[in-house]
């Protein structure tokens, strides 16, 4: 039995139980350039990494606001995120004209998941090639949640989707237990480190390929893009050149304890500054 008789429709399962274009669907998530979402006790940042087509051409849109406290980051194909932005802006303006409140976020999520899940069940239809990471505050709080083209969805954290995705989980894996605690533009900093993470070695940050949108508690959902994400990018230039520079210094100082290496930690010291790293005031 080959694969090409169970993928021609999204309501045959294979006898493995699979449904393979669920399964194309997710593949085409990962064919798009990856977002990234942290959440901590007061705020929801997105992090995004735009990509444009051909040189001359301009910057795909990563970031959709839906409303003042929601707003979603895209990886997969734009036009079916466009769609689900648009449906989950209809169930946020429903709420306000009925019950004159903004749309809880788990209610919205839930929505688009049953409504990409309707694209498994019936003949005819496919899955939505699109991932979401969706970022809202309401009531309860903030609230960071992704969803997938098979209608599952999961609250997180933090959370990364794309290409060269896996990259960034690691790195948020290894430093989620700070998020809870941490300022407005922390926050935002470590999603700029885990988005680093998924690039290329010929590539990096700039003011054209980053997209970045916050909302807290208390603060509307405030998007940037172009020139003023530059003072996030300041900040995680800054904090680059403190962290290779106490890399350096460590080397230095394990090496041990002759003159040639006490000559060598002094240069890396630099002019006025004692012979201790832990002296030293960044």
């Amino acid at each position: 039995m080959f694969r090409n008789n169970y993928d021609n429709d999204s309501v045959t399962f294979s006898p493995q139980g699979r449904i393979f274009q669920v399964e194309y669907a997710l593949e085409a998530i990962k064919q798009g350039s990856a977002a990234v979402g942290l959440r901590s006790k007061t705020h929801v940042a997105l992090v995004a990494l735009k990509r444009n087509a051909e040189e001359l051409g301009s910057y795909q849109k990563k970031i959709i606001p839906i409303d003042k406290h929601l707003g979603v980051a895209l990886a997969g194909l734009s036009p079916d995120a466009r769609v689900l932005s648009n449906f989950m802006r209809q169930q946020s303006m429903a709420s306000r004209l009925l019950y004159k409140r903004p749309v809880p976020v788990a209610r919205v999520v839930n929505a688009i998941a049953d409504k990409a899940q309707v694209n498994t069940q019936h003949y005819g239809k496919r899955p939505y090639g699109v991932g979401l990471l969706i970022a809202g505050v309401d009531e309860t709080g903030p609230h960071l949640w992704e969803f997938q083209p098979s209608g599952q969805i999961l609250e997180y954290f933090g959370a990364a989707i794309g290409a060269r995705s896996q990259s960034a989980r690691t790195y948020l894996e290894r430093n989620f237990e700070l998020f809870p605690d941490v300022s407005r533009d922390e926050l935002v900093l470590h999603g700029l480190k885990a988005l680093r993470d998924t690039l290329q070695q010929d590539r990096e940050l700039t003011t054209d390929n980053t997209s970045i949108a916050i909302v807290g508690i208390g603060e509307d959902l405030k998007q940037y893009d172009g020139p003023r994400v530059k003072k996030f990018l300041d900040l995680l230039g800054e904090d680059g050149t403190r962290s290779q520079r106490a890399a350096r210094l460590d080397t230095a100082m394990d090496v041990g304890g002759d003159d040639d290496d006490d000559d060598e930690l002094a240069g890396l010291l630099g002019p006025g500054e004692g012979t201790s790293a832990m002296d030293t005031t960044e």
